[in-house]
């Protein structure tokens, strides 16, 4: 029997891996490809080209964990392994509170581990809008390449808690679609630590699959390390410049020449790093989508300890083709839980002390409106306004939440509302919703920013072409859900993967280019 591996012998740092600690001055460094990011897009990049033989550098913003460096902590997690704490926003009404990963191993260390081909349909749409060559046939090998570096598969029956087995009472009582959720595990244990760090190493995160293998094949990643530009010469792309605080307290710069710079910092942060670089096509930050997400916490007579059990073991996917997404049962921990009902005082702790009757389920809706991500100061914030369509699709999406929870047996439901009442029936539910609601009075968070540097045929339309190359620009890629023309409906760590081994798989074909 397979069982989980850790990625590295605890308590020794790999080789190749080097720290704020490593860095005692100025550093130049050379390669044939520098990286920067080491999550989703990054990490399969860098994995296959070292084992094509390619002299790789990843450069990573945040520290580098071991598996036993995460922790049931939480907030010490949250302050290690997120970008600002985990509260970084898009500004509109409502603002929407938005979570990406800031450790080696990006965003794939603290997600659920979701792992899902992209949608057929949704292909079909970037090759009609945007003139990709992306169809299902093209990609298949690369699903299957990344499938199997991380393991994907349905969870062990024992390992699920009783959250999301409510969660699929509901939804079999209510005779709608709901299947197993694919995840990068090995034989997860259900410590349902998934977004803190996952303890035992069955999380076949970028930091236990994709890091070590690009180590073991020579890579060498630099964690610490904030890039501040691309460097450039006239069109061509040469390097990137960073600077790094030591353990002293003293600034370094870092310099890492390449004839490859691969740019995989996430849709919020890659436009920014090619804006500070000079380099600035129309579409640069725009197109972006958010996946917005709202949740209810439902309170049951039975205990359900929802702390106990994978993450997110089903999905509810009766309604994707209505723009609502899935809806699935995460566990939320009480700090995290408290800070996101609209409670406070006495209310608030009549709630906590039900917290182990307490299920937290989420939705998302696929977008009909787009953002942008701006650079202000030298920093990306990101814009983006809810339109009256997807309000309307929330509201729908939480009376049938509510419904499948109700049918579970929940006793009362909180909505994601400033100061909305809990409701006991669903004729509440319905009343709340049917009452005019201000936008700002919505509580919307997201882990899926897509789109800002989004590929295509047309240079007036896109950032990259097909492969991920800057228009008009020689040796420069990008390498995350930038990428993206159009929000996918799904999680989308698999795509960013797929795009990022196939785009690899390119510039293992031309390496003449690049060594």
């Amino acid at each position: 029997m397979a069982v989980a591996r850790l990625a590295v012998s605890e308590g020794d740092k790999p080789t190749n891996v080097f720290t704020r600690a490593d860095i005692h001055g100025d550093t130049v460094l050379d390669a044939d490809v520098v990286i920067v990011g080491s999550g989703a897009g990054g990490a399969p990049m860098a994995a296959e080209l070292a084992e094509a033989g390619f002299d790789v550098v990843v450069l990573e913003e945040g520290g580098y964990y071991s598996t036993r460096d995460f922790t049931a902590d939480t907030s010490a997690m949250v302050r290690q392994l997120y970008r600002d704490g985990g509260a970084s926003m898009a500004m509109g009404s409502p603002p929407i509170m938005f979570q990406e990963g800031r450790a080696v191993g990006g965003s794939t260390v603290i997600n659920g581990g979701m792992s899902w081909r992209t949608p057929e349909d949704i292909l079909a749409k970037w090759q009609k809008e945007s003139g990709l060559a992306l169809t299902p046939k093209e990609l298949e090998p690369y699903f299957e390449r990344v499938e199997k570096r991380m393991h994907v598969a349905v969870n062990d029956k024992d390992a699920i808690g009783q959250d999301n087995w409510l969660l699929k009472k509901g939804a079999d009582a209510k005779g709608w679609e709901i299947i197993d959720n694919l995840r990068n595990q090995v034989h997860c244990v259900g410590s349902n630590r998934c977004a803190f760090g996952c303890p035992t190493g069955a999380k076949q995160s970028a930091l236990v699959s994709y890091i070590p293998r690009a180590l073991h094949f020579g890579a060498r990643v630099y964690a610490d390390v904030s890039v501040d530009k691309v460097v450039m010469h006239g069109k061509k792309a040469t390097g990137v410049s960073g600077r790094v605080v030591n353990t002293a307290g003293r600034s370094h710069r870092v310099e890492v020449r390449a004839k490859l710079v691969v740019v995989a910092c996430g849709a919020i942060y890659t436009p920014a790093l090619l804006a500070r670089s000079g380099i600035t096509p129309s579409e640069l930050g725009g197109n972006l989508s958010l996946h917005p997400n709202v949740k209810v916490t439902a309170v049951f007579d039975e205990t359900v300890d929802s702390y106990k059990g994978v993450h997110q073991a089903f999905q509810v996917r009766e309604f994707v083709k209505d723009g609502i997404g899935t809806f699935a049962a995460v566990n939320i921990p009480p700090g995290i839980m408290a800070m996101g009902v609209p409670y406070r005082g006495e209310k608030l702790g009549q709630l906590m002390d039900r917290y182990n009757r307490a299920i937290t389920a989420g939705m998302l809706i696929e977008d009909s409106s787009t953002g942008r991500v701006r650079v202000i100061g030298g920093r990306p914030q990101a814009f983006y306004q809810l339109v009256p369509q997807d309000i309307e699709n929330m509201k729908r999406g939480l009376r049938l939440l509510s419904d499948l929870l109700f049918a579970a047996g929940a006793k009362e439901i909180t909505l994601p509302l400033h100061h909305a009442k809990e409701a006991r029936t669903a004729d509440e539910i319905n009343r709340i919703l049917d009452a005019p609601i201000p936008a700002r009075s919505w509580e919307v968070v997201t882990v899926h920013m897509m789109g800002t540097a989004r590929m295509g045929k047309d240079r007036t339309r896109s950032v990259v072409d097909q492969f991920g190359f800057v228009h008009d620009t020689d040796g420069l890629m990008v390498s995350d859900a930038s990428l993206f023309p159009t929000p996918i409906r799904t999680n989308p760590m698999e795509t960013i993967m797929a795009l990022s081994t196939r785009n690899a798989g390119f510039v293992i074909d031309n390496h003449r280019r690049f060594t």
